[in-house]
């Protein structure tokens, strides 16, 4: 059900691989890993696909990597799984910085091995506030979190969880458990690499990769994401993407998949379609088998 696998680089990247059927792969969000994704994956395993997850270099469980931590190498290490695995037909789903690390996949690597992607809450095209993107956010910002992760990340991912999903306004009732867990796949993390990784959702440019899409694409976001603002993100994005279908969760933040799941989950299998090998009988006894394993 979970594994480590090596990449070129002698990087040992942690990985979930759940389920039969047509695969879905999702890729996490700052500072996250792979656990962010556990109500969809379970969703869509008893809807009859294999689902995968991995913690991006420097996060999770994955090597608290010195080196390559930056775009350009996610998208490498994610093209590695995707041949390890032997995916095919594959769905591609990324939140936040994992929607760079799928747009920089798909600009690299291209679509032989993808059907569909998904992008929520995704930064791309630029977080960043530049004469060319003026709804982009001043650098000051990102300074301070750099500032706030090299100070004292452990404060600042508590402090942090509170906006990304949402709980400093006052309509919104408070998920301590998302807060904990939040904090807690935060700190999995290697401080060098979750401190390089703020560059790389923040200033790097994915325009170019955008262009490359030929495949249909999902874009989710909330208005209220006050992580990455929608104006300089989806709503760009939807302009760049041919045909791409944007959806807009009014008042959500910036963590919907985890404080709206069920109206996510269902957006998501409503785009994606019916699994191409229908096996859901399979792996709903399998994750019976399981769980009851674990009882015992």
């Amino acid at each position: 059900m979970s594994s480590f696998f090596t990449v070129s680089d002698g990087t040992k990247i942690f990985y979930k691989d759940w389920g039969q059927g047509q695969p879905v792969l999702f890729s996490h969000g700052w500072p996250l890993t792979s656990d962010a994704w556990e109500a969809q994956m379970l969703a869509l395993l008893h809807e009859g696909y294999r689902v995968i997850a991995h913690d991006r270099r420097g996060h999770g469980r994955s090597s608290q990597t010195w080196e390559g931590n930056h775009m350009d190498q996610y998208a490498d290490d994610l093209s590695e799984l995707i041949e390890e695995l032997d995916l095919h037909d594959l769905i591609l789903v990324g939140h936040s910085t994992g929607g760079g690390e799928v747009a920089r996949y798909l600009g690299r690597h291209g679509t032989t091995r993808v059907a569909k992607a998904v992008l929520v809450g995704a930064v791309p095209p630029l977080m960043l506030k530049t004469p060319q993107n003026p709804n982009g956010l001043p650098k000051e910002i990102f300074d301070d979190i750099r500032q706030g992760v090299a100070d004292n990340r452990s404060q600042f991912y508590l402090d942090l969880s509170k906006k990304f999903y949402g709980f400093n306004r006052m309509m919104n009732k408070t998920s301590q458990g998302l807060c904990d867990s939040f904090w807690l796949q935060g700190m999995m993390g290697g401080i060098k690499a979750q401190w390089d990784c703020i560059e790389q959702f923040s200033e790097v440019d994915y325009t170019d990769d955008l262009k490359k899409f030929d495949i249909p694409t999902l874009l989710i976001h909330g208005s209220d994401d006050q992580i990455v603002p929608i104006g300089a993100a989806s709503i760009e994005a939807a302009k760049i993407i041919p045909n791409a279908l944007l959806k807009v969760y009014e008042g959500a933040d910036h963590g919907l998949a985890q404080t709206q799941p069920e109206r996510f989950n269902s957006d998501l299998l409503e785009f994606i379609g019916t699994p191409s090998e229908i096996t859901v009988g399979r792996n709903r006894g399998r994750l019976s088998d399981q769980l009851g394993a674990q009882h015992h």
